[in-house]
């Protein structure tokens, strides 16, 4: 109702979900590249961060990959010469690009109805919940709606 938007991340290992988290913005959000090539910002660290975690048990990975629906916010990750979109998105955010081009980070498009996130981010139909929930593993029930 306050057209403020919610976006999120989730985490999986193999098939596993391990970490997720979800926000409400503070901000009506004027572009919703913007307001994703800053989330993707935001899972990109938290997949460093796991990344990292994983060394210490003697788990590597080369290239993590992270998904986004928005293809605008793709571009942008891998385009650092739009600077009449870019200009006003503050430098903290853009450090996935450097990720992506040392190839820590993958980014790839999933179909919006295929994001698992939006478990978390968004009031759903009875039949995508039940089937991003079954993805995710989080129930093993039928039906719940």
């Amino acid at each position: 109702m306050d057209r403020k938007s919610t976006s999120g991340t989730c985490h999986l290992l193999g098939s596993s979900l391990i970490s997720w988290n979800n926000k409400k913005h503070a901000h009506v959000a004027l572009s919703i590249a913007k307001a994703e090539y800053i989330v993707v910002g935001h899972a990109c660290a938290q997949s460093i961060w796991l990344k990292h975690k994983l060394m210490d048990y003697g788990v590597k990975l080369e290239e993590v990959p992270l998904y986004c629906d928005n293809t605008s916010a793709i571009n942008l990750t891998k385009n650092p010469i739009q600077h009449s979109k870019t200009k006003h998105i503050e430098i903290r955010h853009h450090f996935i690009r450097d990720h992506i081009q040392k190839g820590d980070i993958k980014i790839m498009f999933v179909k919006t109805e295929n994001q698992l996130v939006d478990l978390f981010t968004k009031p759903l139909a009875c039949d995508r919940f039940n089937k991003l929930r079954t993805e995710l593993g989080i129930l093993d029930m039928k039906n719940v709606c």
